[in-house]
């Protein structure tokens, strides 16, 4: 949809109204027969025919350009009135200017900024109303060092409210110690499987070295024996030598 021609100043040139809604154009495309069009408006008229409102010639949506230059500086100068005109802002600005302005304008209706408030107030009244808001909120002034919204001055209560503090307190810091309590019986569970794992890996190195000792002490053995029964032949082959 285009700008309501009524909010503009002095005479609006027939070519810069959209041939759709005939309002004044609201980012502008162009056909190629030259007919001006709002954005959403040419775009929601593509979706159900395929040529254009004015004089019915085939177009596609591919076939759509921004608007001439001469065309869009002419719209940028016209002059209209600001949106919130009706709550008393007399602001006259170019096209190409208003949103700027609009978003700034001290008339704009804007919400109250307190959470739960659902008031809308003029941007220049909202410091007023934000002194007075029903869900402002401020800090206790018994200094237990809440923050309560105005509506639950009756209700508050510092004792109260530091006893569910600390019993929100306590039930955190149970749950810390829990999680820290599992976090390290899961780290000596980890610990004591490869403390099991190393055992079994040095038991098995231990057996090896056994069985090597006993195959060394058993080749020791067999050593002395060969050598006693070598002294033995040489001492008889010294008898025999003897004897000869």
């Amino acid at each position: 949809m285009g700008y309501d021609i009524e909010r503009f100043v002095g005479y609006v040139n027939e070519g810069l109204l959209c041939s759709i809604c005939r309002d004044v154009l609201e980012d502008p495309l162009q056909a190629p027969c030259e007919h001006a069009f709002c954005t959403a408006c040419i775009h929601g008229w593509l979706v159900h025919h395929s040529n254009c409102p004015e004089d019915r010639q085939m177009i596609d949506v591919t076939l759509l350009r921004p608007l001439y230059r001469y065309m869009r500086n002419d719209l940028n100068r016209l002059q209209l009135h600001c949106k919130n005109r009706e709550y008393g802002c007399q602001m006259v600005c170019s096209l190409e200017s208003i949103d700027r302005h609009e978003r700034e304008c001290e008339y704009s209706q804007i919400p109250c900024s307190n959470a739960g408030c659902t008031v809308q107030v003029e941007r220049r009244n909202l410091d007023g109303h934000l002194a007075v808001c029903e869900y402002r909120s401020r800090e206790c002034p018994n200094g237990c060092g809440y923050t309560i919204l105005s509506v639950e001055d009756t209700q508050h209560n510092c004792v109260a409210e530091l006893r569910t503090e600390l019993e929100l307190l306590r039930s955190e810091m149970i749950c810390r110690v829990e999680e820290a309590k599992h976090e390290m019986e899961s780290r000596l569970d980890s610990q004591r499987r490869h403390m099991v794992q190393k055992e079994s890996i040095l038991q098995n190195e231990i057996e090896e070295l056994k069985s090597q000792m006993s195959r060394m002490m058993s080749d020791v053995r067999s050593l002395m024996a060969a050598e006693r029964q070598h002294r033995q032949e040489l001492e008889q082959a010294e008898l025999e030598k003897r004897e000869l």
